[in-house]
């Protein structure tokens, strides 16, 4: 299983070397930087690679505010605010601008692991990926090879529950049900139009969708 990268965000040295030696210890690759405009940089030349960010607010250079707020431009990689400040409106801007949690200092190794740990698995939860095809449940973002594939409401939710049913022979009339509701009365052939134009933007990844003549659709993720 391939091991998980952290990138820490601290200006405090001793932080950052505390936190490195126990998450390496816990089997995870550190990355670190001592400000937000060298974090924003190890980002952009790492951003597909980054699992996770641990990222103090008060940091020089640019604050913990910016980066996540630049980071949330281009990446939904989770990140984790960490503050010595034990502000409420702290805790709700982090969140409001894209945090995934927080926690306050001093930091309590152990407690922090148990929390990158839930935050992993509830990620996971919500993260499906097919060898290359990749659907954020959560924020309805698709990628195809790490390249985001733009879907229209009903698209994505066609391939939502196509994906979900893996490997499960669904027919016109059940997708139509599950999507457009019992109160749709137009034809079933709308679904062929559906299904063909998601084959088009999934690219090599459409043949995922397969055809069983006189039945329906199923999605193939091993395929």
């Amino acid at each position: 299983m391939k091991k998980k990268k952290i990138l820490i965000v601290d200006d405090e040295l001793k932080i950052r070397i505390l936190l490195k030696d126990f998450l390496e210890a816990e089997g995870f690759i550190v990355l670190e930087s001592p400000d937000g405009k060298h974090a924003l940089d190890i980002f952009h030349e790492s951003s597909k690679t980054i699992d996770l960010i641990l990222l103090d607010v008060m940091i020089p250079e640019y604050d913990g505010w910016t980066v996540c707020r630049e980071i949330r431009k281009a990446s939904n990689v989770p990140i984790i605010m960490l503050t010595a400040r034990g502000e409420d409106f702290d805790e709700v801007h982090g969140f409001e601008i894209g945090a995934d949690d927080y926690v306050k200092k001093p930091i309590k190794p152990t407690a922090l692991i148990a929390r990158i740990n839930a935050l992993f698995r509830r990620i996971n939860k919500d993260n499906l990926n097919y060898n290359g095809l990749e659907i954020n449940d959560t924020s309805h973002i698709v990628k195809v090879n790490n390249e985001e594939v733009a879907l229209g409401p009903k698209e994505y939710t066609l391939l939502l529950t196509l994906v979900k049913n893996e490997g499960k022979i669904l027919s016109r009339n059940q997708l139509i049900n599950m999507i457009w509701g019992y109160d749709y009365y137009g034809g079933t052939r709308m679904i062929d139009t559906n299904i063909n134009r998601l084959r088009i933007k999934l690219g090599e990844k459409g043949n995922s969708i397969t055809t069983v003549r006189g039945f329906g659709y199923k999605f193939e993720g091993q395929l």
